[in-house]
């Protein structure tokens, strides 16, 4: 099972070994720095111009660190062409790029010879048509809080609550437990009651919008919302701001939807863990929420918004949504424009909804799906969510997911030369924590078998398949090289000391490590990536849906080629659960504990995402997993 943490030490290990130039440069760096009196770690970090020299003995450093062997007399010819690409660096650094500039060069997940589904409705619908019955949450808060989008339209539209009162409800709750969850960074009150009231006027005046209208949400704030901050949840941006609001915002806007709080997200985009704090986890606030979508997952699972709008790039909606017990869809790449949202990684960048249901989640990506013109990697594609027909429906699984671990950890890799001189006692506690996470593998496992036990009760024929068998670690960095990209200035002026997290596995660390990865390296990697895309092509044409747990190979897979997703509730651990760890390093989002939830993931052709959403929302149906709610905030 490849998890985050063990991803970055991935990365870590293929960008130390692959590299000539940036080693070279990193060089210089240092010299620059001995020389001029500037310390490792300090802010003051030397100027390019400040740099030393090239000499041929920087170059024979650099070939050891790429793992070259060069003869004397290439290493002097190489000279000048190196310090003329140098040059070249100073030229495009002295630009400034904004984080919003894009490449030139625009990622599309379609293999050769897709092609776009046909749309099976003439509308965005609700797959369920029959009006929900509302009577049993007028006066009762703690219910309304809970209720779902379509329950809040119903009442809306009916006129039993305003959009004034439900708007005044969430942000009460939000400030109600904010001191115990931590997941807002700013409030939009003056925005939001605003909003509110032309709502209630709209909806007197029978000029109703779509089955958002009137009610409040919550955006990670990675979003741009004009005349309010947009933090990124890191240390050194809490005043930054923007000029628009985001195309989601604008989108969301015009539905009638109303902006209630920007949200909090781990800084960057990684992690829980923000310049405020952690957020939490509303069913067990000991723990960190998991990110980076973490604010939105909370603030769902709590009750204190009626949807949200997270990102992902690897996990960030995945895993909250997991951790947190909530409805999660990562829609396929290209579907849902970034227009206004902090870039990570261009290629592999995503937004999507966390909400209640997954029949919620639909009418949300109704909203806020299709080209805008600005953002080049979104394509037109129909989104119109229809009855599953389970007759003609291909439903695979991912076999080896599903298959009970072993009941002995496996022995540890031999010992690193750092690690040699670990303790007895150490080893010992190594030991019992790889059998401990085991444990709770086992444990989660009954969860993942009754989940195949539910589908072949629907009738369903379950298809065995396999992932592509691929390198996807070795893959995966060119994640981490577009972000230290994204955060070039960042990680040259110093500025990233002022971030929260400082571990070797945190952005700062990661950024710093991707200098050590050449520009052909990174093509290679992409070049890899289309051999996976082309092979996972293949495997959805034996296939419609695939059921997976949700970690494991499968996440880095089909973040890398695009595929949707959705995060579904799936019980809740029993009092017999293995206790979770007591540290939450945030490295693997199934730590456990008794009362805590478990998820499962439906993934789905490219650009198919209304049939998956639908087949999400028949899963729900037909269990009570999504209706659960933390005890201590319902």
């Amino acid at each position: 099972m490849l998890d985050r943490r063990e991803f970055l030490a991935r990365c870590s290990a293929a960008g130390l070994g692959q590299t000539l130039l940036p080693g070279v440069l990193l060089a210089l760096a240092s010299q620059a720095a001995a020389q001029t009196g500037a310390q490792p770690g300090t802010h003051a970090m030397p100027a390019v111009s400040a740099m030393l020299p090239l000499t041929v003995s920087m170059l024979e450093a650099a070939a050891s660190v790429a793992g070259l062997t060069l003869t004397p007399q290439q290493r002097q010819t190489m000279l000048e062409d190196v310090q003329s690409n140098r040059d070249s660096l100073t030229a495009i650094r002295a630009m400034h790029l904004s984080n919003s500039v894009a490449p030139a060069v625009v990622f599309d997940p379609r293999p050769a010879g897709f092609t776009m589904p046909a749309s099976t409705a003439t509308a965005p619908q609700n797959v369920t048509q029959t009006e929900p019955d509302v009577h049993n949450l007028i006066g009762h808060e703690d219910k309304l809080a809970f209720a779902t989008v379509t329950e809040l339209g119903t009442l809306l539209r009916t006129r039993k609550i305003t959009s004034v009162e439900l708007t005044k409800l969430y942000l009460a709750r939000l400030r109600r437990f904010d001191g115990k969850l931590h997941f807002v960074i700013t409030y939009l009150d003056d925005r939001a009651l605003a909003q509110a009231a032309q709502a209630d006027r709209d909806i007197a005046a029978g000029n109703y919008r779509s089955p958002l209208h009137g009610i409040p949400w919550g955006a990670k704030d990675l979003l741009a919302v004009k005349g309010y901050p947009t933090t990124w949840g890191a240390g050194g941006f809490e005043t930054q701001h923007f000029d628009e609001d985001a195309t989601v915002v604008q989108r969301l806007d015009a539905a009638g939807a109303i902006l209630i709080a920007k949200l909090t997200l781990g800084a960057l985009a990684q992690g829980d863990v923000w310049f405020g704090g952690r957020t939490r986890n509303p069913w067990n606030p000991k723990q960190g929420s998991s990110g980076s979508s973490a604010g939105s997952a909370s603030a769902v699972s709590a009750g204190c918004v009626g949807f949200a709008i997270g990102s992902e790039t690897l996990g960030s909606i995945s895993s909250p949504s997991t951790r947190c017990g909530v409805t999660g869809f990562r829609p396929t790449f290209g579907f849902v424009p970034r227009t206004g949202a902090m870039a990570l990684s261009w290629s592999m960048d995503k937004l999507g909804p966390l909400t209640r249901s997954a029949a919620d989640a639909a009418l949300v990506l109704a909203a806020i799906h299709g080209s805008d013109s600005h953002d080049l990697a979104v394509h037109d594609a129909p989104f119109a969510p229809a009855p599953i027909n389970l007759k003609t429906l291909r439903v695979g699984y991912l076999e080896s997911a599903f298959a009970m671990p072993a009941s002995q950890p496996p022995e540890a890799s031999p010992a690193k030369p750092e690690a040699e001189a670990l303790s007895p006692a150490k080893q010992a506690e190594r030991r019992q924590q790889r059998q401990r996470s085991l444990d709770r593998r086992v444990y989660d496992n009954r969860y993942d078998q009754a989940t195949l036990a539910a589908l072949r009760n629907l009738g369903i024929t379950l298809i065995p398949v396999k992932l592509p068998d691929l390198p996807l670690g070795s893959i995966a960095p060119l994640l981490v090289v577009e972000a230290a990209a994204a955060f070039d200035e960042l990680t040259r002026s110093g500025r990233d000391a002022l971030l929260t997290a400082q571990s070797p596995d945190d952005w700062p660390n990661q950024f710093r490590v991707a200098r050590l990865y050449s520009g052909v390296d990174y093509v290679q990697a992409m070049r890899a990536r289309s051999v996976l895309i082309q092979q996972m092509a293949e495997l959805f044409q034996t296939i419609d849906v695939l059921v997976t747990p949700s970690g494991g190979p499968q996440l880095v897979a089909t973040n890398l080629s695009g595929h949707p997703a959705c995060i579904v509730p799936n019980g809740l651990r029993g009092a017999d659960a293995p206790p979770p760890p007591e540290a939450d390093g945030d490295d693997d989002d199934n730590i456990g504990g008794p009362g805590t939830p478990v998820s499962i993931t439906f993934l789905g052709q490219l650009y198919d995402d209304a049939r998956l959403l639908a087949f999400a929302e028949l899963y729900q149906s037909h269990t009570p997993f999504h209706l659960q709610h933390p005890p201590h905030f319902a």
